[in-house]
């Protein structure tokens, strides 16, 4: 079977029609107005009580080759991408988020995608979390939030990334107390040949320049410093950033600046990088092209990741909650009803 064939679908999540019923069972009702969320992963550092142990290269930039990486493009492995677009919907009673893990191919033609639609509704009431197996009592529903949607992102791909493929993900390792399945989802990839590639932008990390000598309190972060180092169309050499005790919880990453903005970090797996190793230059090649294809001046991104993220938003814009809720009432808090303005 092609594996292809195995996208282009839509996936509720199992537990979608029981919150749905949960919150009419509890007479909420979610308001007419979202706000978009953005996961910030900064206080997630992979891996946690990590160091900067080696320089695997010396300090330099090296220029990347767009017409390489569009034959790697052209070549036989397919290219994957994922993005998400997270909805959240704030009232008296708790908190709703409404979520879009979207995942795309190349195709012949275009890009084939496949997406899943994930709803958490979270309340500090006891007596409204009372009863209802899908509604959450969380007196930090900000952190319960994001560790249920790394759990489904994490699960997601590891249940549709195919075989023999490039995935890039937007995100980086990630770390905090999660960081152990993404290390089950990593070996998995690895054992299928994908190869796995992170992408991390506006993050204010001195992984770098923190441990540096000759950089040490001369930048406000490693974005700040290969910003003023790297030329349009060059990244630097790889670093090595590893747990003090256990050396398989490691990355690898570079800064790449593509256009005369703020460089994006990508980061590999350390067994990913010791794996594809001599194919690693030519991905950033690619990584380059993707970029360039793209054609975003202001705000650079491989057009995979681009198409990903488009369909993760479109996704969301086919399910109004408002509608699927208009039996039952929630009251909006003041911030709510001033978005709808």
């Amino acid at each position: 079977m092609d594996e292809k064939n195995l996208m282009n679908k839509l996936i509720l999540d199992s537990s979608f029609e029981e919150t749905i019923e949960d919150i009419n069972k509890k007479n909420i009702k979610i308001p007419r107005e979202s706000t978009n969320e953005k996961l910030d992963y900064y206080n997630y550092i992979y891996p946690p009580n990590g160091k900067l142990l080696t320089v695997i290269d010396d300090i330099k930039s090296i220029n990347l080759d767009p017409k390489k990486g569009e034959e790697i493009a052209q070549s036989e492995r397919p290219i994957m991408a994922y993005d998400e677009s997270i909805n959240k919907f704030s009232s008296l009673e708790g908190t709703a988020f409404l979520a879009s893990h979207s995942l795309v191919i190349t195709g012949e033609y275009d890009f084939i995608p496949s997406n899943k639609i994930t709803l958490y509704f979270y309340t500090k009431s006891k007596d409204i979390a009372e009863d209802a197996s899908n509604i959450i009592h969380s007196e930090d529903p900000k952190s319960d939030s994001k560790e249920n949607f790394v759990m489904d992102k994490i699960n997601f791909l590891k249940q549709n990334a195919t075989e023999n493929t490039i995935l890039l993900i937007d995100g980086p390792l990630i770390g905090g107390d999660w960081y152990i399945h993404m290390m089950d989802a990593i070996d998995e990839f690895l054992d299928k040949n994908i190869i796995p590639i992170f992408f991390v932008k506006n993050s204010n990390s001195n992984l770098v320049t923190d441990e540096i000598e000759e950089l040490n309190n001369k930048y406000n972060s490693d974005m700040h410093w290969s910003y003023n180092y790297l030329d349009q169309g060059e990244r630097t050499n790889f670093f090595r950033y590893a747990d003090r005790k256990n050396t398989k919880n490691a990355k690898i990453f570079c800064y790449l600046k593509s256009f005369n903005v703020s460089p994006q970090r990508v980061e590999f797996h350390v067994d990913t990088f010791k794996k594809y190793r001599d194919q690693i230059p030519e991905l950033m090649d690619l990584i380059y092209y993707l970029i360039l294809v793209q054609g975003d001046t202001k705000n650079p991104q491989v057009r995979p990741i681009s198409i990903a993220e488009k369909y993760a938003r479109t996704t969301l814009d086919l399910f109004d909650l408002s509608n699927i809720m208009k039996e039952v009432g929630i009251v909006p808090t003041i911030n709510q009803e001033r978005f709808a303005w």
